[in-house]
């Protein structure tokens, strides 16, 4: 009988999301999670974003397309920018869990990673990190040690992308 594997994703929402629009499309986030649950075995996908009052909807969708949602309190600076750096709810997350997964995927391009990554490869708990965009990511997640483990969203477009729905 073949054991099942049990891994978890860790997502940078904010990374993801801008990472594929700058390169002028749309990811499809319930796509996005069958394609983990299909191709890397992802049991549990943990999405940190910032929470903003509003977008209930949006979370909900996310929610009901599979996601666990770890929300960060956001700040409304004065010029309207809303901040909500989810980077220390990312990797607490992932450390929270690390007994409870076989491997791990991380999702994004953001250099301030690189100790988290380092450490999942060190410990043998890195299943994949997969980068928004191919074109903008950090020269600190460019090690030649991480090189076998990146992957690219790009490269899954045609999986993941959202479609226009017929009217």
């Amino acid at each position: 009988m073949v054991e099942k594997e049990n891994n978890y994703a860790f997502i940078d929402s904010q990374n993801l999301n801008l990472g594929v629009r700058a390169q002028e499309w749309e990811l499809d986030f319930c796509r996005f999670r069958v394609y983990l649950k299909d191709k890397y075995h992802v049991t549990k996908a943990f999405l940190c974003i910032g929470y903003v009052k509003g977008n209930e909807g949006l979370y909900k969708y996310l929610q009901e397309s599979g996601y666990i949602c770890i929300f960060k309190p956001t700040l409304e600076l004065p010029d309207g920018e809303v901040k909500g750096n989810v980077d220390a709810e990312l990797v607490l997350h992932t450390m929270i869990h690390i007994k409870d997964f076989d491997k791990a995927l991380i999702v994004t391009g953001d250099g301030d990673f690189h100790c988290l990554v380092e450490y999942l490869l060190e410990n043998n708990k890195l299943l994949a990190l997969v980068v928004p965009n191919h074109k903008r990511y950090s020269g600190l997640l460019k090690r030649a040690d991480f090189l076998k483990y990146t992957r690219f969203i790009t490269d899954v477009k045609y999986k993941v992308e959202k479609k226009e729905r017929p009217q």
